[in-house]
């Protein structure tokens, strides 16, 4: 994004209901100083964070109450596994990765601005459209600053050898037109995982009669007993052993050691009436017991309490994929089921629940009497 466009204001902002406020109303400065070495002193970049009751709220009240609780503006699910991770031992050690994860984990909250007015700020900033509110955000810009590392590339086809999403490439949707505001803005005290969140988009909801149709062999045979992702999704992008820490400058940084494209199947470690399926796709989230050694050495005493190979949602669903072209592209087929072999030594432990055995591996189908 060029300078001009970061900083420049559309007129047609300033004729809008929102460009009537004064700048300083939200912004704070003085607008009777016109000494250009001091005027901008003290200025808000970001009024709605962290509290965007505090400008949003006079208008916006109801809306922006359950936002400031929702998953995009807490970073809740994230913050819950490493606390799961540290153990309820040492306070000490628990203010420290809080510390750590502001510095490098939560730089990605969704606030009011940064998805209305401007890019993130983990992107730096920048203007959606000159300080107009843009009601829906859009994809590219506000989405894909902070997804754009894993979901953005494989929902618009842009890894290799990989399609775009069916919804995306032959529908052109957006992500809003599956995450809607009522999720966005969903108040979320106490929920721990976006799985949880009652308002999350659901592949049912569109396609309930696929899910019931007993016509399709195929649906009938696998409901209830795998994700629709383990057979309409693609390979995606899973990351491996982050390390963070600070530089000679005192800059934060973070280094994921390896990222690899592919798909795996894993057990349902949290099966429930909800999300009865047994096999679910699952990828790989960057954390290692040193992540923030850095920080606090050792400080996840109690990492083997959450899997390293974690339930996942690639956002690249096809109708027709490599592994549901024929019976057994999956069944027998071992190396499309998380496995022994999958594991880092130190990671066994925390996937007691998520690998599959060799006994649990689908046997191969006799195509011959089908």
């Amino acid at each position: 994004m060029e300078l001009y466009e970061k900083v420049y204001v559309k007129p047609a902002f300033l004729e809008s209901d929102h460009g009537e406020i004064p700048c300083q109303q939200c912004h704070g400065g003085d607008p009777d100083n016109h000494d250009w070495r001091t005027v901008h002193e003290g200025i808000i970049r970001d009024p709605t964070y962290p509290d965007p009751a505090a400008v949003c709220g006079d208008c916006h009240e109801e809306i922006v109450a359950a936002a400031a609780a929702s998953l995009h503006f807490t970073l809740e699910p994230m913050k819950a596994a490493i606390r799961k991770r540290a153990g309820k031992g040492n306070p000490e050690v628990h203010r420290v990765l809080g510390s750590a994860m502001d510095r490098h984990c939560l730089v990605c909250h969704a606030s009011c601005g940064q998805c209305h007015i401007s890019r993130p700020e983990y992107a730096r900033g920048g203007f959606l459209s000159g300080h107009r509110f843009v009601k829906t955000p859009p994809m590219d810009t506000t989405c894909a600053s902070c997804h754009g590392g894993r979901v953005h590339g494989e929902y618009t086809g842009a890894n290799s050898d990989f399609e775009a999403d069916v919804h995306y490439g032959d529908e052109e949707m957006t992500c809003m037109d599956c995450h809607k505001s009522p999720e966005m803005h969903a108040a979320a005290p106490g929920i721990e995982s976006r799985l949880d969140l009652p308002e999350r988009p659901e592949c049912r909801a569109c396609h309930a009669d696929d899910a019931k149709d007993g016509t399709n062999r195929s649906h009938a045979i696998h409901r209830g007993k795998v994700a629709c992702q383990v057979c309409h999704a693609q390979a995606a992008k899973s990351c491996f052993l982050c390390h963070v820490g600070t530089d000679k400058k005192g800059l934060p940084y973070f280094k994921c050691k390896d990222t690899r494209i592919l798909f795996k199947i894993g057990l349902n470690p949290a099966r429930s009436d909800e999300r009865p399926e047994e096999y679910v796709v699952v990828r790989h989230p960057p954390v290692a017991p040193q992540t923030f050694d850095a920080y606090v050495k050792g400080g996840l005493i109690r990492f083997d309490d959450l899997p390293t190979w974690k339930p996942g949602f690639p956002h690249n669903i096809r109708r027709v994929t490599r592994q549901n072209k024929a019976c057994n592209n999956c069944h027998g087929n071992r190396t499309l089921f998380l496995g022994p072999s999958d594991l880092a030594p130190w990671e066994i432990a925390a996937n007691s629940k998520v690998v599959v055995p060799d006994e649990r591996v689908p046997k191969k189908v006799d195509q011959s009497k089908e």
